[in-house]
């Protein structure tokens, strides 16, 4: 066996894959002709093909969180959500393999182990000053997410490549819609409580 093969440079290499040849490239033979070993080689540091993708994506949920986290340090209200939607587009154009990675389906207590734990709570933290009810922040999170993803997946395909305006353009309006949005769910949720008590 190649001198060392350790399991966290089997999981960069995988990254690097990923992001040069998509996410479905990342397989126990195609990092066995990288370190130039035999497949079997790499079953002393993986278990198999299922475990190295998502060791790669819990490496790409790790990534993400730190961008996040020291994008929205210090910002709070409209400053947070901006800084928090360019990051995941942002990572998505420079490493779309890793951003695929982050979709990878996990088992419950790997999943609940992962970053994806702490993009959760960066994500409710970049929230908190539109003091929004735990609900109604639940339904925020789900549609930021769905903005997030679906605008980054589309552009990645190539999908807003032959039409104008420029996708810059159409992610500021998609932005600010958002953030319109979460001030009248807090208005509605200040009026709330204010009727409430």
């Amino acid at each position: 066996m190649r001198a060392g093969l350790t399991v966290e440079r089997l999981v960069e290499a995988g990254a690097c894959v990923a992001d040069e040849a998509g996410f479905d490239a990342v397989t126990p033979t195609a990092l066995a002709r990288l370190f130039d070993v035999k497949v079997a080689s790499l079953y002393s540091h993986i278990a198999n093909a299922d475990d190295l993708k998502a060791r790669v994506a819990l490496f790409a949920l790790d990534r993400l969180a730190d961008r996040i986290a020291e994008a929205i340090a210090g910002r709070s209200g409209k400053d947070a959500l901006v800084a928090l939607a360019n990051v995941h587009r942002d990572f998505a154009r420079q490493h779309p393999g890793l951003f695929a990675a982050i979709r990878h389906p996990l088992e419950a207590a790997t999943a609940a182990r992962s970053a994806g734990v702490r993009i959760a709570v960066l994500t409710r933290s970049a929230l908190q000053g539109y003091r929004l009810d735990d609900t109604t922040e639940v339904h925020a999170i789900r549609l930021l997410a769905s903005v997030m993803l679906g605008f980054s997946m589309l552009e990645l395909t190539g999908n807003f490549d032959h039409s104008q305006p420029p996708p810059d353009l159409s992610w500021r309006v998609s932005i600010e819609a958002l953030h319109a949005m979460l001030c009248r769910l807090s208005d509605d949720a200040a009026k709330t409580k204010s009727i409430g008590s």
